[in-house]
């Protein structure tokens, strides 16, 4: 996770940002170039140096981009959105895409509410008709926000600062938002609704998710139709969540009251069905454009993609469990132990696999366990794909239609930390466990139900056989004959004594000719070459 050679992590910045954010790569330790305006074929031969990239909205991180990016390890976006970002191909190459959530929260909550007032009160057709020396009090007259009922389309951290800012405005707030809990709700002050009663009750609704499979086309002809006539609706979200041409639609009837946009489903957006209507209020993706907020998300991506460059930090990723700065030096001796003991397991299991099991007992159960459940898969699966990480694992096991689970446990009864690994295939199961000695030392203490207590070495030789005199002799015949040193020699066999194992640490690796007379010992069932 951490650099472990005196060489800069390189990163790119491809979009104008603020200056900070080169300086932070600079101070944190990074190696940063910045080239802008590069186009798509200019960026596929640049991207080839870099471990990490930094980008606002100009730059499209596409799958050929990606392909491209032999070294990268991290793209970070100055912003919350991500639509200029292939953030599934990105997981599959193992590239770990981040945002900035919030840094911008307050700049683009405000901006809505200030489109809200400015739709209430018909504010840009009213500036406009008097600077052109009309003067038509009559013709722009308002709605006051007191006492309306705001309906907030999402209410997590840019929705959550709207929805308290409207209380404050003294509206009635009613929010739809799967993952709200009903505790959030009462301190926010927002009663917590379905969507159809929010499209039936709320006079302003207004939009805080993602744009996804799921809220593409949310606001449609059929949601129009359940509201209030009269509505007046605002989209500082995302374009295409809001269906234009069935808004225009009702813009036309009478049944919404008037619209205000920030984002368009096609931007930059030169020309609009809803354009020059009188009723809509237009504003060129303004949501994060703030002096303050394009501070605040240059300083953010900068510190993250650093962190996680040089320290293995892991903050607002899309695509992975987050490691905080804190968590790092704690989870470093537990992703290693994770590493070791998923590559034993893949090491030894030579048919498809069908499901992972993953069991945490003891103090392990005190860390964010997630990014060691990602690194034990990965390393498992590495033996059957050279293209897997900590980053794609999870979705290639599911691809793969792998199982996988995870228990935890407070306590171990042999161990005050034990991470279990069983991996079950077609043709047999396997299992594995290790722990941490003095609270750093990896060490495996259990390989298929046989105690054994061993460290993992670069060489290894590891042997399940029938528990009958003579095996050790014959192995260090065959060894001492290839003038193979032994550094290490670990024994276990099982209580009802069948079978037994062994685990030997070599100086070098052994040669197939070695193995093939191992292997053709009678009391040998298995022998397989290990490396870690």
């Amino acid at each position: 996770m951490s650099q472990e050679n005196t060489t800069k992590p390189k990163v790119l910045i491809s979009d104008k940002m603020h200056p900070l954010a080169a300086e932070i790569f600079t101070k944190k330790g990074c190696d940063v170039t910045e080239k802008f305006g590069m186009t798509p074929e200019e960026l596929i031969a640049e991207i080839p140096k870099y471990a990490g990239l930094a980008i606002r909205s100009s730059t499209t991180v596409t799958p050929e981009i990606l392909a491209a990016a032999k070294n990268l390890k991290v793209i970070g976006r100055a912003g919350i959105g991500v639509d200029n970002v292939d953030v599934k191909e990105a997981t599959n190459q193992g590239v770990i895409v981040m945002n900035t959530p919030f840094g911008n929260s307050i700049t683009t909550a405000e901006h809505a509410i200030a489109m809200m007032f400015a739709l209430a009160r018909q504010i840009p057709q009213a500036n406009l008709s008097t600077h052109e020396g009309k003067w038509e009090k009559k013709k722009f007259m308002g709605a006051e926000l007191f006492s309306k009922t705001l309906g907030v389309i999402g209410c997590g951290n840019i929705g959550g600062i709207v929805a308290d800012r409207a209380v404050g405005l003294k509206m009635n707030v009613i929010a739809f938002d799967p993952f709200l809990t009903e505790e959030r709700a009462v301190e926010l002050g927002v009663e917590k609704v379905e969507l159809d009663d929010l499209l039936s009750r709320a006079d302003f609704i207004t939009i805080h998710v993602p744009k996804n499979e799921k809220t593409a086309g949310l606001i449609n002809k059929a949601a129009i139709a359940k509201m209030k006539d009269g509505v007046r609706i605002i989209n500082c979200a995302r374009g295409g969540i809001v269906v234009e041409a069935d808004l225009k639609e009702a813009l036309d009837s009478g049944k919404v009251a008037g619209a205000a946009l920030d984002v368009f489903e096609t931007e930059p957006a030169k020309e609009n069905v809803l354009f020059g209507h009188e009723n809509v209020v237009c504003t060129p993706h303004l949501g994060a454009a703030t002096t303050e907020a394009q501070v605040n998300v240059a300083i953010q991506v900068a510190e993250q993609l650093a962190d996680y460059l040089v320290n293995g930090a892991i903050v607002n990723a899309l695509n992975m469990p987050s490691i905080s700065a804190e968590d790092a030096p704690r989870l470093k001796p537990y992703l290693k132990l994770a590493e070791q003991l998923g590559s034993f397991a893949g090491q030894i299991t030579d048919s498809a696999i069908k499901k992972i099991n993953i069991a945490y007992e003891g103090t392990v159960t005190d860390v964010n366990t997630k990014p060691l459940t990602a690194v034990l898969v990965a390393n498992i699966l590495k033996e059957q794909t050279d293209t897997v990480n900590m980053v794609n694992a999870m979705s290639i096991a599911e691809s793969r239609g792998i199982e996988l689970s995870e228990t935890k446990k407070g306590s171990s009864q042999d161990w005050r930390s034990v991470i279990i690994v069983k991996v079950e295939t077609e043709n047999r199961d396997r299992s594995v466990s290790g722990t941490l000695f003095t609270g750093k030392e990896p060490r495996v203490v259990e390989i298929e139900g046989v105690r054994i207590e061993a460290g993992l070495t670069e060489n290894m030789l590891f042997i399940r056989n029938e528990d009958k005199p003579g095996l050790i002799g014959h192995v260090g015949s065959i060894l001492g004959k290839a003038k193979q040193n032994i550094a290490d020699f670990n024994l276990g066999r099982k209580p009802d004594g069948d079978s037994a194992i062994c685990l030997l640490s070599l100086d070098e690796p052994l040669s197939d000719k070695v193995m093939n007379e191992i292997e053709a010992l009678d009391q040998v069932t298995m022998a397989k070459k290990l490396h870690f």
